[in-house]
């Protein structure tokens, strides 16, 4: 049985306050939604006394952090961020809701003050808060010492019934259970609506033995979404369970108070003119005023949330002052992560190879660079979906994260074992990143299975968090596992999407100059397409040239033809080459291992590599699709591929260095006599991300 809190009249003003407060924004704008933000608000409410933040300083480390899983409702989150008396979001900023350049659009994004990570798509704020639980447990046991407590902070998490129909809320959640994430608590708006209607339509398992079976602790509320007082003790009785999850069952009625309420038309359409008027007369406001905040609120909202963040900050600070002196090597590290930094010259075991080093595939030299710089980068921290030992992605000295109980492994552990859920190690990689402290989190799958993950993948490049995806067996390669296994169109799928670095290294140099670039990126995600097949150390190849994005590996003087390459098929244009100057055509030799990167260098590179007047030819076992903007003519594969051995799949496919030169004959002929322009001038550029 929850015990209630006692709550006063100040906190029903400031209830209704903050229910208006959410209604009047999307009223205002004509667009947005509601219901949710009139259902949650009491609920929100309890939660803000629950929680440490501190409006001052969003970015406090050992902050609790609440996630809104149900982006949509984001409107009561922008009003709580300001009646906290978090500066950024002013009264005028929410009466731009939704307006261009505004900092409170349609749902909540990772960039704006206070806010933790981009929702939007349901169910991704839920595995975000699992990797944030996961990040705090992680930093907990690594510099937690006794007498200081460095991290103890919550994730909380507000989901819906769309959250939970979503698979990724499953697999994620299933993982929470399994880790014992006692640091974790979900509160379930149970209201059982959705944009088609009634959940009864297509919802009714039993959510509640879900949970349990999960291994989550349920606290059931049923219906009291009105009494903010019993949720504020299920909050306290769920941040004593340290052995397992929370889920919080709170049944709600959409857009409570609304002449709509409890159906699916105040979700996402704005109060009518009447609806809106009466809300306001029955909460005790003028229905002619909009944005009123009462001062008492204000003052309510800063005594009992703002002022004891600020104080818990200030406390915390002069602890960890403390800490530095009894154990500096450990404070110089927090110090280092938490502005952002990575340790000097981490780079300089990263690998190096010439062409007398045997051939190695790309993902066993990716394990190579692992085991070399994990010792180095204490806030590296990686796993696999279920694929160990074909991704290579752990280290032979790896502690597993576990729960202690388990015998596994620790808290301590860096190496996480995500299970066959490719979708949900990508979401719960872009909570570890927005948790901070600089985590520079890995996730390996095969490449063709990064397309199960697309929806966090997308999100990890709009948001800016830097994960790496180790994506192995990245081609026809992969051989007699056959068309599902054979990525064809995932390259050009993930080039077309803004802010990511996709990189496909041909070698080992290549392989360490993805690695440094992807490690030191601040705001870029990045792919590392790797090889399943074994390919040479070639001549050329460079570390340093690597972070080009594309550059010239082998050169001729007045070139015939420029092969352009990434990956394994960049030693095949080298013997393709061989092929055509033994017929008196002389080729320049590309490799590309990042075109993304490419595209950022100054238009004066590009042509130095890509030049006027020669024609340009690309080879890649994929699809041809986005090679127009760096060849006049793209030999690749737009067909799903075959099953069979790597070197038979080549030969059917004619990616041999006579199927390659032959079609470099062609190409010269076609272009010969012909005036002929580099396609990497650009009239002009298109917008790009900024952070």
């Amino acid at each position: 049985m929850v015990a209630p809190h006692e709550f006063s009249k100040i906190d029903d003003l400031a209830i209704r306050t903050l229910k208006l407060l959410a209604v009047d924004q999307p009223c205002n704008s004509n667009s947005g939604h509601p219901g949710a933000p009139l259902a949650l608000a009491p609920a929100a409410h309890a939660l803000l006394k629950a929680t440490n933040i501190n409006p001052k300083n969003p970015d406090w480390i050992n902050r609790d952090r609440f996630v809104l899983s149900n982006g949509h409702a984001c409107a009561l989150l922008y009003a709580l961020l300001h009646l906290v008396g978090n500066d950024y979001f002013r009264i005028e900023d929410l009466k731009q809701f939704r307006k261009l350049n505004s900092r409170t659009p349609g749902h909540p994004e990772f960039h704006l003050s206070g806010v933790e990570v981009t929702t939007g798509p349901l169910g991704q704020g839920i595995a975000n808060a699992v990797g944030m639980a996961i990040a705090q447990k992680n930093f907990a046991a690594t510099y937690n010492k006794p007498g200081f407590t460095i991290s103890d902070n919550h994730t909380f998490v507000f989901a819906g019934d769309g959250c939970l129909q979503e698979g990724i809320s499953s697999e994620a959640s299933s993982l929470a259970g399994h880790l014992q994430l006692g640091n974790l608590i979900m509160v379930y708006d149970n209201n059982s609506i959705t944009i088609d209607g009634s959940t009864n339509l297509s919802f009714t398992e039993d959510t509640k033995k879900r949970y349990k079976a999960y291994g989550w602790e349920v606290i059931d509320l049923d219906g009291d979404s009105e009494s903010p007082e019993l949720l504020l003790g299920a909050i306290e009785q769920a941040k004593k369970t340290t052995d397992k999850p929370t889920m919080i069952r709170l049944t709600t009625i959409i857009g409570h108070g609304s002449l709509n309420q409890g159906t699916h038309g105040v979700h996402g359409a704005p109060l009518k003119a009447d609806d809106l008027a009466q809300l306001k007369e029955k909460l005790g406001f003028d229905p002619k005023q909009s944005f009123v905040v009462p001062q008492e609120v204000y003052d309510f909202y800063r005594k009992t949330v703002a002022e004891p963040g600020i104080e818990a900050n200030e406390k915390w600070d002069k602890l960890f002052a403390e800490y530095q002196k009894k154990y500096p090597e450990e404070g110089k590290a927090l110090v280092r992560r938490l502005s952002g930094e990575l340790p000097a010259d981490w780079d300089k075991t990263l690998p190096a190879f010439t062409p007398k080093d045997k051939a190695v595939a790309t993902r066993k030299l990716s394990e190579g660079v692992i085991e070399q710089v994990y010792n180095a980068l204490p806030e590296l921290i990686g796993g696999s979906a279920d694929l160990t030992p074909s991704n290579l992605t752990r280290w032979v000295e790896a502690e597993d994260f576990q729960p202690p109980s388990s015998g596994l492994g620790s808290y301590k552990g860096r190496y996480i074992r995500y299970g066959v859920r490719e979708h949900g190690m990508a979401a719960i990689l872009n909570g570890i990143s927005a948790w901070g402290a600089n985590y520079k989190p890995y996730g390996g799958t095969f490449l063709n299975f990064v397309s199960y993950a697309s929806g966090a993948v997308r999100l990890s490049a709009l948001s800016g968090h830097p994960v790496i995806y180790v994506a192995t067996h990245d081609s026809i390669g992969v051989g007699e596992d056959g068309p599902t296994h054979q990525p064809i169109e995932t390259l050009a799928h993930f080039r077309a999407l803004p802010n990511m670095h996709v990189w496909r290294p041909a070698d080992g140099n290549e392989v360490s100059g993805a690695y440094k670039n992807a490690i030191e990126s601040k705001h870029t995600p990045a792919i590392l397409a790797l090889s399943r097949q074994n390919l040479p150390q070639l001549e050329g190849s460079c570390r340093v040239k690597t972070q080009k994005g594309a550059y010239v590996l082998q050169d001729v003087e007045k070139p015939d033809v420029v092969l352009i390459a990434t990956g394994s098929e960049v030693s095949l244009i080298v013997e393709s080459a061989k092929v055509l100057a033994a017929k008196g055509i002389k080729a320049r030799i590309v490799s590309a291992p990042c075109l993304d990167l490419f595209d950022e260098q100054s238009e004066e590179y590009r042509v130095s590599v890509l030049p006027d007047g020669v024609p340009i030819m690309s080879v890649e076992v994929a699809s041809t699709v986005g090679w127009e903007r760096y060849a006049h003519q793209s030999f690749g594969i737009n067909r799903f591929g075959v099953s069979a051995p790597c070197p038979d799949a080549y030969k059917y496919f004619d990616f041999v260095p006579e199927g390659v030169a032959s079609r470099a004959e062609k190409t010269v002929a076609f272009y010969k006599g012909k005036t002929l322009y580099t396609p990497v001038r650009r009239a002009f550029e298109s917008p790009s991300i900024e952070f």
